[in-house]
């Protein structure tokens, strides 16, 4: 049964390659389309199934069917599943079918949402949320493959940030659309009415998605756009090996210090995305009183510049900065900086002033998430290792996501006041906590001034 799983999920056959230049422009042209878009609007649907325990946790809450240590431990466990999950599906990725590999990873994740949204038991949940999580990882590592297959050096950068508004694109649905289902239909709508969206996703992926240019006949990338960089050397493995070539390269990428100090600004950056992500909508309602339409649309607009900011982000670094990342990430970084001192600890806290600042807090973080999380690493990297680069990102990226749900939890229930028989949450200490996060972030990322991408 496992070799049959492991020759599903294998790299597709090279086929007999296309000689009429013509017809070769054509083909790659579609594809990159197809491409692009399936792994745009694939993995913001991704999102759709990971966030919607954010919407739900006051009607969870108010219920009396979870209290916020538990919501805590059920958010955490998702991450721990996609951190370990992501660094060895990265490896994995590098030698799979990524065309396979996304669309399962979709249909699977949209599963365990529906299994959530019938049986609210709170191990079983721990169990499926954290599993949820490892199927999650399927995504990321399959989409930054395909940019490094079908798109070349010089212009990843801008198809990066194009593809990183899939984050925005499914926590924009997530917090509008989701955020509806539940004031309707209760809590149970946010996981199942994700999971029957989803699946009818996976099943167009499968369909329009391509795994390597060489599989439909098509020259490498680097040929066709005459875009080829310095040769990456074998590390040592024989020549006719490529499995083993890749797993030695792999490994050696580990020993670079960059990739360590990125993994580290990623997991602090992590912090602060999902301690908005997560806890945002909570806050909203209990500190400013909003209803959960009003607080999910709020997100929703974040998420909406989010898509902006990643495009932006992607544009500047290319054609202002000759794709030198480090000078737009500190910009990004400093706006950001800002945004969240003004949301969470300024004195004026009008709904536009909120509203506004949620805005430019979305527009930096997608440019931060494009490059830190992922974009400058593949660029200093060798590109026949993505998969794995972006694997070693992720977990760190994601512990750093859990243990913001495990510490954020305890700070929010730590401050908890009863008043008239009511509830109320102080979350003073969690935000300092996030706040502190993001200044790690911007000064690590700072470090990096001087690294080049490779040729």
């Amino acid at each position: 049964m496992i070799k049959n799983i492991l020759r599903f999920f294998s790299s597709g056959q090279d086929a007999s390659p296309i000689e009429d230049s013509q017809q070769v422009d054509c083909l790659y042209k579609k594809c990159r389309l197809s491409i692009l878009m399936s792994i745009t609007i694939g993995y913001g649907f991704y999102y759709t199934c990971r966030l919607a325990l954010s919407v739900v946790k006051k009607p969870l809450i108010d219920n009396g069917i979870f209290t916020v240590e538990e919501l805590g431990t059920i958010g955490s466990a998702i991450f721990y599943g996609y951190a370990f999950g992501k660094l060895a599906n990265g490896f994995l990725a590098d030698h799979a079918n990524v065309r396979k590999l996304f669309s399962t990873g979709l249909l699977l994740s949209a599963l365990v949402n529906l299994l959530v949204g019938v049986f609210p038991i709170y191990w079983l949940i721990v169990a499926l949320w954290g599993l949820n999580g490892w199927f999650q990882a399927f995504g990321a590592p399959s989409s930054i493959i395909s940019l490094s297959n079908w798109f070349s050096n010089r212009e990843r950068g801008q198809y990066y940030g194009i593809w990183s508004s899939s984050h925005s694109i499914g926590e924009g649905i997530t917090f509008v659309l989701t955020a509806a289902l539940v004031s309707c239909w209760g809590w149970r709508a946010g996981f199942v009415g994700p999971g029957i969206m989803a699946i009818v996703v996976a099943f167009l992926l499968y369909a329009f998605m391509r795994d390597r240019p060489r599989t439909v006949g098509l020259p490498p990338v680097a040929d066709w756009k005459n875009d080829h960089g310095v040769p990456v050397q074998d590390a040592g493995t024989a020549a006719g090996d490529e499995h083993r070539r890749k797993i030695s390269l792999q490994l050696s990428v580990l020993k670079r210090p960059a990739l360590w100090v990125l993994a580290l600004a990623s997991a602090s950056m992590y912090i602060n995305r999902y301690a908005v992500n997560s806890w945002g909508i909570l806050y909203l309602q209990e500190a400013k009183g909003y209803s959960l339409i009003e607080a999910g649309s709020v997100l929703g607009l974040n998420t909406i510049a989010g898509i902006l900011g990643c495009i932006a982000y992607g544009f500047i670094s290319d054609k202002l900065f000759n794709s030198r990342r480090p000078p737009v990430t500190l910009i990004f970084g400093l706006i950001q900086f800002i945004s969240l001192c003004i949301i969470f600890l300024s004195p004026f806290s009008g709904k536009m002033i909120l509203t506004i600042s949620f805005m430019v807090y979305g527009f930096t973080l997608s440019g931060l998430l494009a490059v830190i999380g992922g974009l400058f690493a593949v660029d200093i990297m060798p590109k026949q290792v993505s998969g794995a680069v972006c694997g070693f990102i992720g977990i760190s990226s994601y512990l750093g996501a859990a243990l913001q749900e495990n510490i954020s939890s305890y700070l929010i229930a730590g401050g908890v006041e009863i008043i008239d028989g009511v509830k109320h949450y102080d979350f003073s200490q969690a935000v300092i906590f996030w706040i502190s996060s993001s200044v790690i972030s911007m000064i690590l990322a700072a470090t990096l001034w001087k690294i080049k991408a490779a040729d």
